[in-house]
């Protein structure tokens, strides 16, 4: 018994202790917690910048000592800084990072002397990854589509540019909020960058294409004959527009975004490795993420018919994925087969500037070898060089990356999502980028890869 009393005291200190150190930030940050606002009764909320100290959120305190939370940027972060208000709670990295927000590292004498003037001390600076211009220039380039932006650094994990839209002011949100809360058509409140979940189109054929090398050692010898479309049963399968693409190998079948050939792929596939290998890129799994995100779905099982299985391989059917995971996935090629794990926050300062911790790219877990990763960045080169996203070509800067058009309607006519993912300076990869338009018509299924182009442009020009 006295053994059992013992280990039963030693466990409840450790609890105890993982409680309040391990999970402090957790409980401290739950909009449950009530400790909360005795923090804001003796801190003024800390600024979030952007990496280069652009101010993306800060607090004003009047002459009669009231608050008011403002955003320099109105509409631009309005998903990924999100907002802070008493009625409403807090949202994106105002939520996240609530508890740096309401912390105060200032110069301990300063602390003191604010302590018996009543006086409040300045809350501590939250140094983001984001970049104001180039997040600027992803909300400029969306313009007045519905969908959204990620653009990330491939070699850290670094979320340089988080845009959804549609969007809203943070700045009156408590005065929208009616408005904002019930519009279920435009759902302005969804970070559709994390949390949209779309069928993935054409861009899942780097799925089908590493789950079909690692099934067959000699895929480099794939050939297939398009005549423009493949008919399984009572499954037919066209390719875009009809198009007739003639032989192909595996390589061109990528670069042509031949629906056909990917459907007959489909057919060769072992359908519980497709799915180790979709589940291997985190489909069906948490992934790793600072913001609330929707999980990817991969929904083939060794009893799906054939034509579900054609479907799915070409990127229709039931497989759904936000515009992050694809972003993952692209940087994880990328970087040569590891995925860094991602991250908003750069460092955290006190209001005067002095460090309090910086955070460190991580490996997140290794997704596939380097050798695949190799050959699925020499394929989505073939993509911009000689394919489907050639829009991209003849840049200041090289590119990879693959397109992807996703059927959503037939009712009012044929639409589509379009999708863009890719990275930049094939060599050394330096920006990831994730784009997805909802709603075009048929014929704009390039317009992802042209936002693509427009806010690389003005990234490295």
């Amino acid at each position: 018994m006295t053994y059992f009393f013992v280990i039963l005291f030693i466990a409840l200190i450790a609890y105890v202790i993982y409680f309040t150190v391990v999970r402090a930030r957790t409980v401290v940050n739950s909009p449950y917690n009530q400790r909360q606002d005795s923090f804001a009764e003796t801190v003024v909320r800390g600024d979030i910048v952007d990496r280069n100290g652009n101010v993306l959120a800060t607090t004003t305190v009047g002459d009669d000592g009231s608050e008011t939370r403002s955003y320099p940027y109105g509409n631009v972060f309005s998903h990924v800084v999100g907002y802070s208000d008493s009625d409403l709670g807090n949202t994106g990295l105002e939520s996240v990072e609530n508890f740096e927000l309401l912390t105060s590292n200032a110069f301990f004498l300063e602390k003191l002397q604010n302590q018996f003037t009543d006086s409040k001390n300045r809350g501590d600076t939250v140094v983001t990854t984001l970049d104001a211009e180039l997040q600027q220039a992803s909300y400029d380039a969306l313009g007045d589509n519905r969908g959204a932006v990620v653009v990330m650094e491939a070699s850290t994990g670094k979320i340089l540019s988080m845009v959804s839209k549609p969007d809203y002011d943070p700045n009156t949100i408590l005065s929208d909020w009616s408005t904002l809360n019930t519009d279920e058509d435009n759902s302005p409140l969804l970070n559709r960058a994390t949390q949209g979940s779309y069928a993935p189109g054409s861009t899942f054929k780097i799925v089908t294409t590493l789950a079909f090398m690692r099934q067959n050692s000699n895929y480099a010898n794939y050939t297939y004959d398009c005549i423009g479309e493949i008919t399984t049963g009572d499954t037919t399968i066209h390719c875009f527009d009809g198009t007739a693409h003639g032989y192909e190998d595996l390589r061109s079948s990528i670069a042509n975004s031949c629906n056909a050939s990917f459907a007959n792929i489909g057919t060769l596939l072992d359908i519980d490795g497709y799915r180790d290998t979709a589940e291997d890129l985190l489909f069906n799994s948490d992934l790793p993420s600072v913001l609330g995100y929707t999980k990817s779905s991969f929904a083939l099982t060794s009893d799906s018919g054939e034509a579900e299985i054609m479907m799915t391989a070409m990127g229709q059917g039931k497989t759904t994925v936000s515009p992050y995971h694809m972003a993952l996935i692209t940087q994880a090629i990328a970087n040569g087969g590891t995925l860094m794990e991602p991250y908003l926050v750069d460092s955290v300062t006190n209001y005067t500037g002095t460090e309090i911790r910086r955070n460190v790219p991580k490996s997140y877990r290794r997704l596939m070898t380097s050798d695949e990763a190799a050959q699925l960045k020499e394929y989505m080169a073939a993509v911009v060089e000689e394919g489907t996203g050639s829009v991209l070509s003849g840049a200041s800067y090289s590119a990879a990356g693959k397109t992807g058009t996703a059927e959503y309607s037939m009712s009012d006519g044929e639409k589509t999502h379009s999708w863009f993912m890719g990275f930049t300076n094939v060599d050394n990869p330096e920006l990831v980028i994730s784009v997805i338009t909802e709603g075009s018509d048929g014929s704009a299924s390039g317009k992802a890869v042209s936002i693509a182009r427009q806010i690389l442009d003005s990234y490295y020009d």
